[in-house]
């Protein structure tokens, strides 16, 4: 099969081979952005008096074609091509003959994979905002209702203060609010057009960004062209670590509930259906999702690191070492967002243990109630301090179970309903309704 590039030399095999590895695999996954850049470059061409108006027609009629094709599953990339650019010309040319030749005017490749890798991650990251949301409303809902069931607080792994579930819950509620303002601005990085900026250097034809900029639903143009470039391995790297933080919350949930649900502890448990179990010990109940949950996410950490590695010192202009990124980044999606669906599962099915503070053994982290309650009837904190300290060690310390926190964020006034405006706020300013308009019309012709 002839490559586009192609001069009349042959390359070697083993070197067409090497260069193409794996990505045509990852390629296919982006084909129906591919098409969706090559309709909304069309009519840009049409704009400009670059194609006739059969022509344009033809165009997006054939490339209507090949999107049911995608959408049926039934699109490959065929032995031979190099990537889904290519299948994709070749496909029109069977179809409209000459006129598929032509769409590639005024573009290149590179930014073809540009446009497709910021489509792919427009629709992704609204994927996994939506995952991101409705684990949120899980964690509210169930601090909200634990929220006046107390449980120990640790710091150091040692018994420190009362907390309470609803504090537990809510913590990692409100951490996954951050999450979603990392979330919301890797989207507005990413949703800048780089179509035109063709291999980095423009075009001498009059191409009409802003035209396709419009027709992409994106919400702003990426306006120099050498930096449409530049950025690619930067906005990969923005959108990692906004995913490798909502990996470390789950990361850190995930622990928790493997540590607190073990014996020792027995603050949660899980239904058997939700855990596996030994072949030789009977008693077994393991928390393997979470286990898995917390290795996932924190291999998801990496990414960021990785994809800055493959980038070091790279010079300016389009470089060949940036389709290594691409396995690694768009397969994060899928680990992330398969991790936020089971943590939401199974934080569904979690069960909390309500005596589990009246164990003896958490009678000391009442100690700074006591405190506390001495600083309230006039003797200085440290003397207070010294005073409790002294009754633990000799024995005739009793516990005042009674506690009252009344301050923003406290186990006696969790403030949910602070956290949740927080979200709406963040969650209102993705404006996903534009793109997804925008890319029903390219659709209709």
């Amino acid at each position: 099969m002839k490559k586009l590039w192609e001069k009349g030399i042959n390359t070697a095999k083993s070197v067409v081979e090497f260069t193409t590895s794996t990505d045509r695999i990852f390629d296919t996954r982006l084909a129906p952005y591919d098409v969706l850049g090559s309709i909304a470059h069309a009519r840009m061409l049409y704009d400009i008096g670059i194609l006739k108006s059969t022509e344009v027609n033809s165009l997006e009629k054939a490339l209507g074609k090949i999107m049911k094709q995608i959408m049926a599953g039934s699109f490959e990339i065929e032995e031979g091509v190099e990537d889904v650019h290519s299948q994709i010309e070749i496909m029109l040319t069977r179809e409209i003959g000459e006129v598929g030749k032509k769409l590639h005017t005024g573009r290149s490749r590179n930014d073809q994979i540009l446009v497709d890798l910021k489509l792919f991650t427009r629709e992704a990251l609204k994927n996994t905002v939506a995952h991101t949301h409705k684990l949120f409303k899980v964690l509210i809902e169930l601090s909200n209702t634990h929220k006046d069931i107390l449980m120990p607080g640790y710091t150091h792994m040692q018994v420190a203060m009362p907390s309470s579930f609803g504090l537990w819950f809510g913590a990692f509620a409100e951490s996954l609010v951050d999450d979603m303002l990392l979330l919301l601005t890797a989207y507005r990085i990413n949703d800048q057009n780089p179509l035109g900026s063709a291999a980095g250097y423009g075009s001498s034809f009059p191409l009409n960004r802003r035209l396709t900029t419009q027709l992409l639903g994106f919400d702003n143009l990426q306006v120099n062209v050498a930096y449409a470039q530049l950025s690619r391995t930067k906005n990969e790297r923005t959108i990692a670590f906004a995913l490798a933080s909502v990996a470390n919350t789950l990361s850190r949930l995930s622990m928790d509930v493997c540590q607190f649900s073990g014996q020792n502890y027995n603050f949660f448990s899980l239904p058997d259906e939700y855990t596996t179990g030994s072949s030789i010990m009977p008693h077994k109940k393991n928390p393997d999702a979470f286990e898995l949950i917390r290795a996932r996410c924190n291999k998801l950490l990496a990414l960021p690191n990785e994809i800055s590695l493959i980038a070091t010192n790279l010079p300016s202009g389009y470089n060949r070492d940036y389709q290594l990124t691409k396995q690694s980044f768009m397969t994060a999606f899928d680990d992330v967002n398969e991790c936020i669906v089971m943590t939401t599962t199974l934080m569904e099915n979690l069960k909390v243990n309500p005596t589990v503070i009246n164990d003896k053994i958490y009678d000391a982290i009442f100690s700074v109630e006591e405190v506390n309650k001495l600083v309230l009837e006039g003797i200085p904190f440290r003397d207070a301090y010294k005073m409790v300290a002294k009754e633990i060690q000799n024995g005739t310390y009793k516990p005042n179970r009674n506690i009252e926190h009344k301050h923003e964020g406290s186990i006696g006034n969790l403030c949910n309903e602070m956290i949740v405006q927080k979200l709406d706020a963040i969650l209102s300013q993705f404006n996903f309704m534009k793109s997804e308009v925008a890319l029903n019309n390219l659709l209709v012709w």
